[in-house]
């Protein structure tokens, strides 16, 4: 969504600013890196929701260090987009198979760049992709920060957005206290794992004037989900 964070490892200071522009620009939030080494540094304070990497840094090849973003737990989700000036078939087929999200072949268009960016988020991430997202009657405009049930609009507080936003995105799956505080608030803050029982019964409350409520559910033992099936 509006407000994502793109890490861009990138060593050309005028592609750098390109690249940053273009993404600022559409609303993301950036940081940048002109090596592996600072990637690390930066990747170790705060995880981005998604990587924008070139092949060639000074320090190593961009494809090691995306290997080893896929090996670890931490980092194994993390988006990655190339961008690199290696054009041929077989620099793009290791680049995909080494565990890139798409590849982008220098010299590209900004615009062309951002698009790829939102798909990536639509594809892995379709909370933070900045477009209406819907679960059944709800829906969640995150560029607005609006939710409405049928047609309805539904008042709630920052956090309790944040959450329901998320869980618009993966709808079915169940989320431990643990991954919702790392995917909402991230793994960089540092909070109790019971602050999320809280903004739950918040977001249940917020969700009662439209009888909503049930779709945010309880499933004993390992944390939350939102489902329309009956409660576990």
């Amino acid at each position: 969504m509006a407000g994502a964070s793109i890490l861009i490892v990138e060593d050309e200071p005028a592609i750098q600013e390109l690249v940053a522009f273009s993404c600022g620009n559409s609303g993301y939030k950036v940081r940048r890196a002109e090596s592996v080494g600072a990637a690390e540094t930066a990747i170790r304070g705060e995880l981005p929701d998604l990587v924008i990497l070139d092949w060639m840094l000074p320090d190593r090849a961009g494809i090691d260090f995306l290997r080893e973003l896929r090996k670890a737990d931490r980092t194994r989700t993390v988006p990655v987009i190339m961008l690199t000036a290696k054009g041929a078939e077989s620099d793009r087929v290791a680049g995909l198979d080494s565990g890139a999200d798409d590849y982008v072949v220098k010299p590209f268009s900004p615009r062309e760049l951002v698009s790829r960016v939102r798909a990536v988020f639509r594809r892995r991430a379709p909370e933070k992709s900045g477009e209406t997202i819907a679960y059944g009657d709800l829906k969640i405009d995150p560029a607005r920060h609006e939710v409405q049930v049928r047609g309805r609009t539904v008042r709630m507080g920052l956090a309790e957005f944040k959450l329901l936003t998320f869980l618009v995105g993966h709808p079915e799956r169940v989320f431990s206290r643990s991954q919702l505080l790392d995917n909402v608030w991230g793994d960089h803050v540092f909070i109790e794992e019971r602050t999320v029982d809280v903004h739950v019964l918040r977001l249940r409350k917020a969700l009662m004037p439209v009888d909503a409520q049930h779709l945010v559910q309880t499933v004993r033992g390992l944390g939350y989900r939102l489902s329309a099936a009956n409660d576990s």
